[in-house]
């Protein structure tokens, strides 16, 4: 099979409305924002439909504000964002971190948000994929991570989604029967790792709503990854801490790339409420997230190591939300 995309009938809707009764008439289509995802695993052959439905001319989807994020707004106007830099600095610097400037002007908030599991047997060309046979994710029977039949154990690779979720996000979603919203965590639940999300079928991402405290939060997201100037990650951890004077009023923990969804950690660092969060404090609940997290050998880098970086990115995350030197 050629590098070249599959052949395929685009449909390229002006509203919202159009484009869910478009999916409604194609049911063996997929959304189309930037394409900086979906392209490329077409070239691939990874899962391809027969219809694309582009949101390219769907303005309504390009809402940026302190409150709201369109799903078409792209990561360079989260990171060039002055507004979001002022109110809600973690997500123009996440948004940073993530692939490389040309890529960043296509792809789109709603993009990573429904960006696909990474696997090393999953995103490999076609032939690479056949000569050891498929996975469980595109044409095959069988996870090769962790060899069963019922779960594939691709790891969640977006980057937005972890800071988002520690500043309280709602996502918003659009479907023939009507519109809908749920808490971010809540939406990352797919049963078996495929089905990685509860968007229903036909349903597409509009936006995320941000609580009217989200500036309130002080919140931080570090990520590792091979090469900082492009690589997907293979860790994050976002950190978001509310004081009251010297004491921490509330802090949220997310884990990002250690699983097939976004990890919420919140509970790890319960105690820590109510008193200064000092270098103990910091200690005590990366080391808890160290413990905690599981990650498999299906990255680049060894599950003992990211495991390892798992409790240095959570302090670095902390100390930056605490005021010390990260």
């Amino acid at each position: 099979m050629s590098m070249l995309l599959p052949p395929f009938e685009l449909h390229e809707p002006t509203s919202v409305k159009e484009a869910v009764a478009l999916r409604a008439r194609h049911p063996d289509s997929d959304y189309a924002a930037g394409g900086t995802d979906l392209l490329p695993n077409y070239k691939w052959g990874l899962n391809t439909r027969k219809h694309v439905i582009s949101l390219a001319r769907v303005d309504e989807l390009r809402e940026l504000s302190t409150s709201r994020l369109g799903a078409l707004v792209t990561l360079a106007q989260i990171e060039k964002s002055g507004t979001l830099a002022s109110q809600l600095p973690v997500l123009p610097d996440a948004a940073k971190q993530i692939a490389t400037p040309l890529l960043r002007a296509s792809a789109t908030l709603g993009g990573n948000l429904m960006l696909e599991n990474r696997c090393y047997f999953f995103n490999q060309t076609f032939l690479w994929r056949k000569s050891i046979d498929f996975c469980l994710k595109a044409d095959g029977t069988q996870c090769h991570v962790v060899p069963q039949k019922e779960k594939c154990y691709a790891t969640f690779s977006a980057d937005l989604p972890a800071p988002l979720i520690a500043l309280g996000a709602s996502i918003e979603l659009a479907g023939a029967e009507g519109n809908r919203s749920m808490p971010l965590a809540a939406f990352y639940n797919g049963p078996d790792g495929i089905q990685r999300n509860d968007l229903k079928p036909g349903e597409m991402v509009t936006g995320v709503a941000l609580p009217r405290d989200a500036t309130s939060w002080r919140a931080s997201y570090k990520k590792l990854r091979l090469r900082d100037s492009f690589d997907f990650p293979e860790l994050g951890i976002a950190v978001a801490a509310r004081f009251d004077g010297e004491r921490l009023a509330g802090l949220r923990l997310v884990a990002n790339a250690l699983d097939t969804k976004p990890l919420v950690l919140d509970e790890l660092g319960a105690d820590a409420v109510g008193h200064a969060l000092d270098d103990a404090a910091v200690k005590r609940v990366a080391k808890r997230v160290e413990e905690t997290v599981r990650p498999v050998k299906n990255t680049n880098l060894p599950p003992s190591y990211r495991k390892a970086m798992a409790r240095v990115f959570t302090e670095r995350a902390l100390r930056a939300v605490s005021g010390s030197s990260s």
